[in-house]
């Protein structure tokens, strides 16, 4: 087993337990807003806790609700709150593996797509056996290798 294959397992072995919560869907009021009425605080109480104004808590809160919030932000406000702010990535294939397994395919399919379509103006087609044959194999050294061009 390679380093990246390692790293690549480690890495899903510390996601799994994310991916069951990214299937929550965030608030319609975003998470502030949400935690703090559901919490009885008010807008001043929390503001003061920030040292901030009403204002600038709607303000915080409505940035959340569209997306412009900082995550220095959404610290302070989980810290106001006796809360923890949790950050991170779920791979949307659940998994990384699976992940490089669908790019690794996608890429072996145009490549052997690419060598086969060269091979039939020279009459020397494969058969639709020995093409999925190649994209398997193809896939399974890209899997393996990783090469850079997996991303582009």
């Amino acid at each position: 087993m390679g380093k990246r294959s390692l790293q690549l397992q480690q890495m899903d072995a510390r996601l799994k337990p994310y991916v069951a919560l990214s299937r929550d869907t965030i608030p319609p009021v975003g998470w502030i807003k949400a935690i703090r009425t559901a919490l009885g605080m008010s807008m001043e109480q929390l503001g003061r806790k920030l040292s901030v104004t009403k204002q600038a808590i709607a303000d915080l809160e409505k940035r959340e609700k569209d997306g412009s919030v900082t995550i220095k932000a959404l610290k302070e406000a989980a810290r106001a709150m006796d809360l923890q702010l949790v950050y991170g990535f779920v791979p949307a294939d659940g998994s990384l593996e699976t992940l490089v397994e669908r790019k690794a395919a996608e890429l072996a399919t145009r490549i052997v797509k690419r060598t086969a379509q060269t091979m039939q103006l020279e009459d020397q087609a494969n058969s639709a056996e020995r093409l999925q044959a190649a994209v398997r194999e193809r896939t399974a050294e890209l899997k393996r290798d990783m090469p850079g061009m997996l991303w582009d």
